[in-house]
């Protein structure tokens, strides 16, 4: 069964051959480069772990460099679904939802290829006659309209732009002569009089924009009026065999090339935005055509990028533009895939901006680029005054509307959290003198989640339920978290320094400890940058070993020791171990120190680190067990769900089991953190034992 070539060509422009190959692959994601349609994987044709299948979306053909296995979407159909290339076309063709040509079922259809093959050539030399138009006589208008605009030699080369001069015959003449006047109207270049009568040019008086499809062919006009009485400013070419405006992007293919180079896409308003864009260095720049977003022009948005950034004319059309687009794309909202939006300052669209600022403008414009909770916040908030309990209560309505119409679960919570966030702060009441008021974040507005069931104050809009006075400071629980992280952080620096210690004092005096080098290489550094130094250390330690015969007499035990780091002389310890004031500071940690005191208080040192080691992996598996405990609780947990929120009682004894397992081990722990510090000086092969921890009293999981 034969398919002509213009209809398989249209179908891979409907579909992106990563998009079909994502469905039986599981993409690398450290090795792929989704915004250049470059994209690796395990072959599916052969069993393997590492990624050396490669699908390239713009040239749209896949290649194995194990198993050799090559060719485009309709051969990967085949090949995976074990059917032939009629039904994989036919397969495809239905997932586009583009109707299988009558050629494919009737030889005699192949005259419909040629027609459309004959309006690419129509459009082409439309393209001809409208930049001869442009560069002769009749063009000098629209050659002072783009010298107003700045437009330089090679964007008016680049863009193609062209001039349709005022007669009606311009077009209509020229086609008439090639014999193709019936091919112009189907493309859209001429209108035939319903009455009868001869067709007559569409575009008349107008600044040309060809209009490509991803391929490069031209498929319509776009015309910019240069006469103040026009109807309408700009007018597109009508619906045609090429061409439907709301599947169609101005500039796409270039922008799609250089968004893989350049990051993401900017999408504009208009024809000239979008070459003001590309002239001023933002090659990533496209626009519909005139007209608001559609849901296929979105998709072909996200083929190309994530998160492309939405730039609108800072007016009030602009802004009802971006509210429109936000209703538009929040059913199509998924992890990792949103719209960001760039408002230009008021009364000026990006053409604007980079003539008054230059490219720098445009910069800092999209560096501050919205996402899109932000805007559908704003235009809630802005809605209306929210001074009363009906009002606040629409508001939450609205909310959760919103909330509503976002499909995947993970993402909607995300979204209800940030608008707790958001409502805590604007709802909250001004501190009262002497008191704080709510963290700066708006964090600890848990009680909100979309008007649900939740374990704060505020319980929704529901009969008999209104606004509880928000809490004024952080909760207790948040205090605790942020009191539980300054611990740890305060124990880790403790380690750090005992273990800074230990390796200072060794290292300013080798030879004293050169009789402790078992307990040295047995040494356990939790500390990164200070394990590192181990090995130097004992290599020096051993190295004194080896020449104490040979030794210079010893210092006077009895001296004053220089100060600061001059004591050291030209053999100063590693800069890690000199950066903490406790380490540096202890009397022993110089050169010549007493050596008999020196092996004493390492050997105190390394009894004592072993032990306080031990407690603290005790503590840290009684966390962990909590932990256990919490997820065991929180199973089927729902952030937006109906019951998402633990009860006061449930979290009460979470608490209780917390403390049940923690405390005991932290006041052991710190007895003998006493007892330590009081024995002082330890005998010569005495060993401390770590105290026994008390068994916790362990309750119903």
């Amino acid at each position: 069964m034969r398919f002509n070539p213009a209809f398989l060509d249209d179908l891979r422009s409907r579909l992106t051959l990563s998009d079909v190959v994502g469905r039986k692959v599981t993409w690398d994601r450290r090795k792929s480069a989704p915004a250049r349609g470059d994209f690796w994987a395990p072959c599916p044709f052969h069993q393997e772990k590492t990624a050396s299948f490669h699908v390239d979306d713009r040239k749209g053909f896949y290649h194995c460099f194990g198993c050799q296995a090559k060719g485009d979407l309709f051969r990967f159909v085949q090949e995976t679904e074990n059917i032939g290339f009629a039904e994989a076309v036919e397969r495809l063709a239905a997932e586009a939802g583009l109707a299988l040509p009558e050629e494919a079922r009737d030889p005699a259809a192949a005259a419909a290829r040629d027609r459309r093959s004959r309006l690419y050539d129509v459009m082409e030399e439309a393209v001809r006659a409208f930049g001869r138009g442009f560069r002769g006589a009749e063009g000098a208008g629209a050659r002072a309209y783009a010298d107003r605009r700045g437009l330089s030699a090679e964007t008016l080369k680049r863009f193609e732009l062209g001039y349709a001069p005022a007669s009606r015959g311009f077009l209509a003449g020229y086609f008439r002569e090639r014999g193709e006047l019936e091919e112009a109207v189907a493309a859209g270049l001429l209108i035939a009089p319903e009455g009868g009568g001869a067709p007559y040019d569409r575009f008349r008086d107008r600044l040309m924009f060809p209009i490509r499809d991803p391929q490069g062919r031209c498929i319509a006009f776009g015309g910019r009026s240069l006469s103040a009485d026009a109807q309408a400013k700009y007018l597109n070419s009508p619906e045609t065999e090429l061409f439907s405006k709301g599947r169609v992007l101005y500039n796409h293919g270039p922008a799609r090339s250089a968004a893989g180079r350049l990051g993401g896409l900017i999408v504009a308003e208009g024809y000239m935005d979008v070459i003001a864009l590309a002239a001023a260095g933002f090659e990533h720049a496209l626009a519909p055509l005139g007209t608001a977003i559609t849901e296929e022009q979105l998709a072909l948005l996200w083929r190309v990028t994530d998160e492309p950034v939405i730039a609108l004319d800072g007016d009030k059309a602009g802004l009802r533009a971006a509210h429109r687009l936000i209703d538009l794309a929040l059913p199509k909202l998924a992890p990792g895939r949103s719209l960001r939006f760039c408002l230009m300052p008021e009364g000026q669209d990006p053409d604007d901006l980079i003539r008054a600022g230059g490219p720098e403008a445009m910069e800092e414009a999209l560096a501050a680029a919205l996402p899109l909770v932000e805007l559908l916040w704003r235009r809630e908030v802005a809605a209306g005054p929210l001074d009363t309990p009906e009002r606040r209560a629409g508001f939450d309505k609205r909310l959760r509307a919103a909330l509503e119409r976002i499909p995947d679960t993970g993402l909607r919570g995300h979204y209800a959290a940030d608008f707790r966030d958001r409502r805590q702060a604007l709802f909250a009441p001004p501190p009262r003198p002497g008191r704080p008021g709510p963290s700066a974040g708006g964090g600890g507005a848990r009680g909100w989640s979309g008007g649900r069931k939740a374990g704060g104050k505020w319980r929704g809009s529901g009969p008999g339920r209104g606004f509880a006075r928000p809490p004024e400071g952080p909760r207790p629980e948040t205090m605790r978290a942020a009191e539980a992280l300054r611990g740890r952080a305060a124990a880790a620096q403790a380690v750090r320094a005992r273990e800074a210690t230990i390796l200072l004092i060794a290292w300013a005096n080798p030879a004293a400890a050169a009789e402790i080098v078992p307990d040295l290489e047995e040494l356990a550094l939790t500390t990164p940058d200070l394990a590192a130094l181990l090995d130097p250390l004992l290599q020096r330690v051993l190295a004194a070993e080896d020449t104490a015969d040979h030794a210079a007499p010893p210092p006077d035990e009895d001296a004053e020791p220089t100060p600061g780091p001059a004591r050291w002389g030209d053999d100063p310890p590693p800069a890690e171990l000199l950066r903490l004031p406790v380490a540096a500071a202890h009397p022993l940690a110089r050169p010549g120190a007493p050596m008999e005191a020196v092996r004493a208080e390492l050997a105190h040192l390394l009894r004592r680190h072993r032990a306080l080691e031990s407690l603290e992996a005790g503590e840290a598996e009684a966390r962990r067990e909590v932990a256990a405990r919490r997820l065991d609780a929180l199973e089927g947990f729902d952030p937006a769900g109906e019951e998402s929120w633990l009860s006061d009682t449930a979290r009460a004894a979470l608490e209780a089991e917390d403390a049940a397992f923690t405390a005991p081990r932290r006041s052991v722990f710190a007895e003998h953190e006493r007892a330590l510090h009081a024995t002082g000086e330890r005998a010569d092969g005495e060993e401390d034992e770590p105290p026994a921890l008390p068994a916790p009293t362990r309750g119903k999981g």
